[in-house]
């Protein structure tokens, strides 16, 4: 992702879309369990879509309800880059900095979003095992649980993808295909999601591929010149229980304005009409991952921002159900 500082902006939305919300607590318990996942604590404030008119939502979404994940600048809940869903009730999401955290979605009666219960996390591992140390190591962008369970994930600087095995029984990675393709140090692939018997990767700067353990084919090709940060880019990516997939898109233009949009992609890695468009005066911050289920006869999208260890943005995950 680009490291821009949202300072300004965020600032703002900060107090737009932050008051009168509910804090549940979770107990600290600072021990490892046996499976390496350490419990970890944080509190929970919901929170609405700021000012009437801000948020736009395309015909047949709705607003599911949302939280802002508060823990302390040494917490390892920070600076969270994408996230997928498990089936159970539960996420898994991935660090820019290496670390893995897992946990439940706590809904009220009416299904909407109100807290993020039984937080763990664990440090990503290298090839050989070893808990990854570097930030150049480290720096997950991307994830994607496939059709026969593994986890892959996605990084940038030193480009690549590794499969860390089934969830329930994690192992040192083995390396798998990528796109031949030379993305520059901190403009990686930011989309990562199943497709098929494969997964469908997106770049930040453009260009969309399916993968397999073949090969990696173009379904779209990088634009001659990379997006800029004004552009709409691709931070995110799940595939579409009914066919396809979403992505969610960021944009910023100096010195305050910073958008969000959910839409969905196509086989052939066109873009529909835009679903959600997060936007000041409202609830808005750097979305870079996002989650599909279904649920009953609608689909219901989970986005998370990532707030770059910087204590004026936020680590949010926001619900949209999409009929």
């Amino acid at each position: 992702m680009n490291r821009r500082v949202y300072v300004a902006a965020l600032a703002a939305l900060t107090l737009a879309a932050c008051a009168s919300a509910v804090v549940t607590s979770q107990p600290w318990t600072p021990t490892s369990e046996a499976d390496g996942w350490s419990p970890v604590s944080a509190s929970t404030r919901t929170v609405g879509l700021g000012m009437p008119g801000a948020a736009v939502l395309g015909k047949g979404v709705r607003y599911a309800g949302g939280v802002t994940v508060l823990a302390g600048m040494d917490s390892p809940l920070h600076s969270q880059s994408d996230l997928k869903l498990t089936g159970d009730g539960g996420f898994i999401s991935v660090s820019d900095v290496g670390d893995l955290a897992r946990g439940r979605l706590a809904l009220d009666a009416r299904g909407r979003l109100i807290g993020l219960e039984g937080l763990s996390v664990r440090r990503l591992t290298l090839t050989d095992g070893a808990p990854i140390s570097q930030k150049t190591e480290g720096d997950a962008e991307g994830l994607a649980i496939t059709a026969g369970g593994d986890l892959l994930v996605s990084f940038e600087r030193d480009h690549r993808i590794w499969n860390y095995g089934p969830l329930a029984a994690l192992r040192a990675p083995e390396a798998v295909r990528r796109p031949d393709f030379p993305f520059t140090e901190n403009d990686g692939m930011e989309g990562l999601a199943a497709s098929g018997d494969g997964w469908r990767v997106a770049g930040e700067s453009g260009g969309v591929w399916d993968c397999s353990a073949v090969r990696c084919a173009v379904v779209t090709p990088p634009p001659e010149r990379p997006l800029a940060d004004s552009d709409y880019r691709i931070t995110g990516m799940d595939r579409d229980p009914a066919g396809g997939w979403f992505v969610v898109q960021r944009s910023y233009r100096a010195p305050i304005d910073v958008r969000a949009r959910v839409r969905r992609m196509a086989q052939d890695g066109t873009l529909g009409p835009v679903l959600v468009e997060l936007k000041l005066p409202g609830t808005t911050d750097n979305f870079e991952g996002i989650a599909a289920e279904r649920r009953g006869d609608r689909t219901r999208l989970y986005i998370l921002s990532d707030d770059n260890f910087n204590a004026v943005q936020r680590t949010m995950v926001l619900a949209f159900d999409v009929r």
